[in-house]
């Protein structure tokens, strides 16, 4: 499953979700067979080769009408900050649906 997070740098070892206003980075992450496979980063939303499958956010609040219309799903990190973590709370299901 490729997952498009929003992050404040490409650094994958110090970068943190933002907010999608906040992003410096778009990271896409191809999590296969309960492991974290590949790290992709572009300056642009859409500028990955492979389609990302769902997309990870910090709140319920965000503006992800654009991501619901591309069919993306749409995961909260509530509490997850980090690459490690978010990857983590996906493998255990602990990132939630969006609340309507």
């Amino acid at each position: 499953m490729y997952i498009l997070v929003a992050m404040d740098s490409d650094d994958v070892q110090e970068a943190s979700l933002v907010k999608i206003e906040d992003v410096k980075v778009w990271t896409q992450l191809l999590i296969k067979e309960g492991e974290l496979v590949e790290v992709n980063h572009s300056h642009e939303q859409r500028g990955f080769p492979k389609f990302s499958d769902a997309v990870v956010v910090i709140s319920d609040n965000e503006y992800v009408w654009p991501f619901m219309e591309l069919g993306l799903m749409v995961l909260v990190a509530h509490t997850q900050r980090s690459i490690d973590d978010i990857v983590e709370a996906y493998l255990f299901k602990e990132l939630h649906d969006l609340a309507y």
